[in-house]
């Protein structure tokens, strides 16, 4: 388990580990197509994170690492099909993130949010553009803001979180 998420409740840590499956699905879906390349580069995404990313967040990405598949195809079967509708479904999900966040050491928490964006944006990009990567589409450029989540910045005088991938 992630040792920050100690303090959360079993339903917070679910949606914690529940946010990427439902972010790619946010993100992918966006266009009406969850295009098999983007959920694959994203479970990618999810396994180089687990053991190159910012030390504070491998032990969540390698949890999500474990679920990611299961979950993702739970949240595809689980979500509304039209597209407006599953949207709105998954912000207001995502949406409860403020609340724990505000829970958790602010500069786990700042990264958490932007690894959220960065891979966002990796789900936006697997799709299209040359050999199917590098491009994004209106929908997803739409989407790529994560404007349900209130955005958080580090406290710490230095930042040395880069964004790799």
């Amino acid at each position: 388990m992630t040792p920050q998420f100690e303090s959360l409740s079993e339903d917070q840590k679910e949606l914690m580990y529940d946010t990427i499956p439902l972010l790619t699905v946010y993100i992918a879906g966006a266009d009406g197509n969850i295009d098999a390349e983007e959920t694959a580069w994203a479970e990618k995404v999810t396994q180089i994170r687990s053991y190159s990313y910012h030390e504070d967040l491998r032990d969540y990405y390698a949890k999500v690492g474990e679920i990611y598949a299961a979950k993702l195809e739970h949240y595809i079967d689980l979500l509304p099909q039209d597209v407006a509708r599953r949207t709105v479904a998954i912000e207001e999900k995502l949406g409860d993130l403020n609340a724990i966040l505000a829970k958790l050491d602010v500069n786990f928490a700042a990264r958490f949010y932007k690894s959220l964006l960065s891979f966002a944006k990796h789900v936006a990009k697997a799709s299209g553009g040359f050999l199917g990567f590098g491009s994004i589409n209106r929908a997803e450029e739409k989407l790529l803001g994560l404007n349900f989540l209130n955005p958080i910045e580090l406290e710490e005088e230095e930042d040395d979180f880069e964004e790799e991938i």
